[in-house]
Order: structure tokens, then sequence, then C-alpha cells
């Protein structure tokens, strides 16, 4: 890592150092079209880019500089102008479209070095997007910071707007740095050679590994999208239901709402001048009318509540769309997949016992929840038995009165006794009526709670029966990586044994060793076996990172550390 940080250290003082020299000799306005500056804004972007972490995010892995320079707008106000303009352009699809924006734009406000120097002085902020090792986390980037400050003299017009940033491929040019100096045409050979050796890295079957997973990850894309178009459709489905109970729930308001009148017109005909609680159960009357107004309002708002989830998921959809036009910027970091998946069974699997064990919880809950229902309607219909008791007291009672009246007409001081007497438990009774059915009321109430909570408990155990849906697909997932990786290891075992046929040494099984031979740490499942294809023995990960090219296999092969330094030094000799 120290030798990239040099290595880009030298790139970058060549390409500030002539980008000044050939616009101060130029003299005049830079354009966007202008080579030393179009080669200056690589390089930068290969700075920016050393030691980057690779961050997971909801379609794979995610590695990009526009994290750590849309943190600059928190540090300094006046870089909110720039991002909002970035984010505002229509062109750009790509975070690494905006950074590249982003660096134009600090470039013609004269104010990169600030930004960047506000940037690196937060190594707490930096930390969360490079490694420790990076070149902005170490004094190299402090030194490639001062030197941005020279670029204060430069006057550039950059057309942003029309330009296809998200598409560039970002290759230096070492031809326009070749001069008489030597010790500048050695910085131009090291930093030729260092991007020769990553160049050698990628080779074409991990680029054709890379296109076969992009292409898996984009038809998971494609399925996911169908599933949110069937959601949608149920989503409107649904919708509809709601219209038509709407519908139906307001005809029963009005039916009601007329035997209301009904009932109010009556009782108002036969007890209208000698009865004070008439008074009382029409206020009760329009009391019912208002809760049903409300509650027509209610559902109402409920239908505009599903009719706003209904555009949120169209605009899910779109979100969707667009971030798959973005995926191209996530392909990094899909190596460590396999490791991953194995994590994740392993924590599916314990999500899935703990989901049983909820489910068991809610299923006794819901139990519990249809016993005290049980409860509440037997004593909603004891009400109801009480309640036309009552009214048949008070009939009976009216009854009384009428025969009192006809009967005793000359016992008048009499009948007025007995009639202030009936009209006393004629109040009590209506105040009990008023009583039981405000009791009745609350009970409904408490039947409808319960009935959501009953619901949200369906919904939740529905939830719960897709994730054991998920987990078996993701345990059908890791089979056929299992068989994937013995037929590479059985492919390995066939290669390690023609080689030991051509070359001469020997081909070590997979069965004979349980430790890395250079750091003797035991194999698991997370510290696989890697064969050595110069010597034939059997390392960890670690040990064999390398890969050079063999006399028996022309494309670089995987080599441990004690072989590579081998291979390099007899390559080496040979060449001089």
């Amino acid at each position: 890592m120290a030798m990239e940080r040099a290595n880009l250290l030298n790139m970058a003082k060549l390409s500030i150092k002539g980008l000044i020299e050939s616009a101060l000799s130029f003299g005049r306005t830079l354009d966007s079209d202008y080579p030393p500056l179009q080669q200056f804004f690589v390089v930068m972007e290969h700075c920016l880019k050393h030691g980057l972490k690779v961050k997971k995010s909801f379609l794979g892995y995610n590695k990009s500089l526009w994290g750590p320079l849309e943190m600059v707008e928190k540090l300094c106000p006046e870089a909110g102008e720039i991002a909002a303009s970035v984010r505002d352009l229509p062109g750009l699809k790509t975070p690494l479209g905006r950074a590249r924006a982003w660096l134009r734009l600090a470039l013609m406000q004269k104010k990169l070095a600030d930004y960047l120097r506000l940037l690196i002085t937060r190594k707490d902020t930096l930390s969360e997007f490079y490694e420790n090792s990076a070149v902005m986390l170490e004094e190299e980037g402090a030194v490639i910071v001062g030197l941005l400050v020279g670029l204060n003299v430069i006057d550039a017009n950059l057309c942003v707007k029309g330009e296809d940033l998200d598409t560039q491929v970002g290759v230096i040019d070492f031809s326009m740095y070749l001069k008489n100096d030597i010790d500048d045409y050695r910085t131009i050979l090291d930093q030729k050679n260092y991007v020769e050796e990553l160049n050698r890295h990628s080779t074409v079957q991990g680029l054709q590994g890379r296109v076969e997973s992009l292409e898996k990850s984009n038809s998971k894309l494609i399925e996911e999208l169908a599933i949110a178009k069937n959601n949608i459709i149920k989503l409107q489905e649904e919708n509809h239901q709601l219209r038509t109970e709407n519908s139906v729930i307001l005809m029963k308001a009005q039916q009601r709402l007329e035997i209301a009148d009904g009932d109010l017109n009556c009782e108002l005909d036969t007890y209208k001048q000698s009865r004070q609680g008439l008074d009382e159960m029409y206020n009760e009357a329009r009391r019912q009318l208002k809760e049903e107004c409300q509650l027509r309002q209610d559902v109402e708002n409920e239908l505009v509540v599903h009719v706003s989830m209904k555009q949120e998921m169209e605009m899910a959809m779109k979100l969707l769309e667009k971030d798959i036009h973005e995926k191209q910027d996530t392909l990094i970091g899909l190596r460590h997949q396999l490791d991953e998946v194995k994590a994740i069974n392993v924590e599916m699997y314990q999500k899935m016992q703990s989901s049983d064990d909820n489910m068991r919880q809610k299923n006794d809950m819901i139990a519990r929840l249809e016993e005290k229902t049980n409860q509440i309607t037997a004593t909603m219909k004891q009400l109801e038995q009480r309640l036309q008791d009552a009214e048949r007291e008070r009939a009976s009672a009216e009854d009384g009165v009428r025969k009192f009246k006809q009967d005793f007409t000359n016992k008048a001081d009499s009948l007025q006794k007995q009639i202030a007497q009936r009209e006393k438990q004629m109040m009590q009774l209506e105040t009990d009526l008023k009583i039981e059915r405000d009791w009745r009321q609350t009970l409904q109430n408490e039947l409808e709670r319960e009935r959501e909570t009953i619901a949200q408990l369906t919904a939740e155990a529905q939830q719960i029966n897709g994730l054991k849906k998920e987990f078996h697909r993701l345990q059908d997932e890791n089979t056929q990586l299992k068989g994937i990786c013995e037929e590479q290891e059985q492919a390995l075992e066939e290669l390690g044994c023609k080689l030991s046929e051509y070359g001469g040494q020997v081909w070590l099984k997979d069965k004979d060793a349980t430790h890395c031979k250079l750091c003797e740490k035991e194999f698991s499942i997370s510290r696989r076996k890697h064969h050595c294809r110069n010597c034939g023995e059997i390392f960890c990960n670690s040990c064999s990172d390398n890969e050079l090219p063999l006399p028996a296999s022309p494309k670089p092969v995987r080599v441990c550390d004690t072989c590579h330094a081998l291979l390099l030094q007899r390559y080496s000799s040979d060449g001089s």
C-alpha cells in the first residue's frame, strides 16, 4: 500500500505540474477538451478511489466517490450550491458521474483545495468510507491537497451539462509526461508498472464470472420488479373492495338514519307536551347521527390513505427501475457473496426459530382474544335482554297510567300521586336504559379493537410464512453454491494432477492437509484451502493471494507467497 500511495503521489505531482505549466503557456481560459485538464481529473479520480471501502446496499455492493464528496456539504455550507447543482443535472445517473461533475464545479470555483482540506481534517468521517492505509488518510493526501492550491491561478470554463460523465473510462495517458528528465522518466515507468500490475490481477475468467453474476442479479431484479407489479395489482383489488365496503357502510348508515328519524317522530308526537326525557333521547339520536357522519368521514380518509399508498408504490417502482440502471457501480464486491450467503443462512435459521416461537405466542394470544370476544358477545346478549325487559316494563307502566286515568277520574289526588310515582320510575328506567346503551357502545368499541389486533396478528403470521419461504430459497441457493464449489475443487484436483505430470511437482490432496503450510493456521469454513499451482502445496487465502504466469499455464494462476518471491527473482534475473 505504501508503494501505491507513492505512485499516486508522483502521478498527482506530474499532472498538476504539467497542467499549471501548459495553462500558463496557453494563456487563456481552459475548456473541457484540454488534454492535460482531462488527465488531471483522471489522476484525481484514482487518488480519491484508493482504499475506498465497499459498502453493501439494496442491490448489492457499492463503491463510489460520491459518498465522501457529499460529506463536504455538511462541513462547509458554501459547498451546498455545488452539491445541489450536481443533483439537479438531468444527464447524471450514477454516483461516479456525480463525483466527476462535483470535481469540475469545485475547480471552476477555485475551491477544490479548500474543500478537500476540510475533508482530510475529519479523519473520523473519512474512516467510514476509506481503509486505514488509503491515500486520503495518510500524509500523501495532505501533500496532494497542498499541491492543489497552485491550481487557483488557472481559469477554467467547463460545460458539465453536455458531457457524458457516467460512461467515461479513466485511463492515464503517460505520453504527455515523457520528457528528457531522467527522474521524471523513472517515476513514469514506476507508475506504468503499477498500473500493469493492477491490470494483471483482473483476468478474463474473473471478468466472465462477473458478467455471469451480473446477469444473475439482473434476472433477480426483474423477478423482484414482477413481484412489485403483482403487489400493485393486489393493492388495486383491495382498493376496489374497500370502495364496495364503503358504499355498503353508507347504505347501512342511511337506513339507520331513516329508522332513527322515524323513531324520533313517533316519540315526539306521543310525548311532546309532558316528557322531558324525550329531549335527552333526541339529543342522543343527534349524537348517534354525528357519530355515523364521523364514521363515514373516517372511511373516506382511509380510502384517501390507500390511494396515497398506491402512488407511493408507483414511485417505488420508478426508483427500482432507476436502481437497475445504477447497478453497474455495484460489481466490485461480488466476490465475497458466497461467504456472506453462508452467514446469512445461519442468521436466517436463527430468525426462523425465533419467528416460530413468536408464532406460537401469537397463536396463544389469538385464542385468548377469541375467548374474550365470545365473553363480550355473551354479555352483549344479556344487555339486550335486559333492555327488552326494561322496554316491556315501560310499556306496562304506560298502560297502567292510561287505565288509572280512565277508571279513577274522581280520585284526582291519589291519581296524581300514583302518576308522580310512575313518572319517577319512568325516569329511572330511562336513565338505566341510557347507561346500558353507553355500556353497549363501549363494548362494541372494545370488540372492534380486539378485531384490529387479530388482523395485525394474522398479518404478522403471513410475514413469518414469507420469511420461511425466503429461508428455504436461500437454503436451495446454498446447496447449489456448494455443488458448484465441489465441482470447482474437483476440477482443481484434476488440473493439479496434470500439472504434477508435466511439471514434476507433487499435487497435495485436500484431505491430507489440515493446516496452512506457511502460517500453520487450521482450515475451517471461513478459512478455505487453496493449491499453489507452482509447488502443489495447500495454503490459506492470505498466504496464496498472488497470481503469476507459469510455463505450464500462460495465463496468471494462483501461487503462494514463497513461490511468488522466487518466481519474481527468477523472472528479474532472466530479464536482466
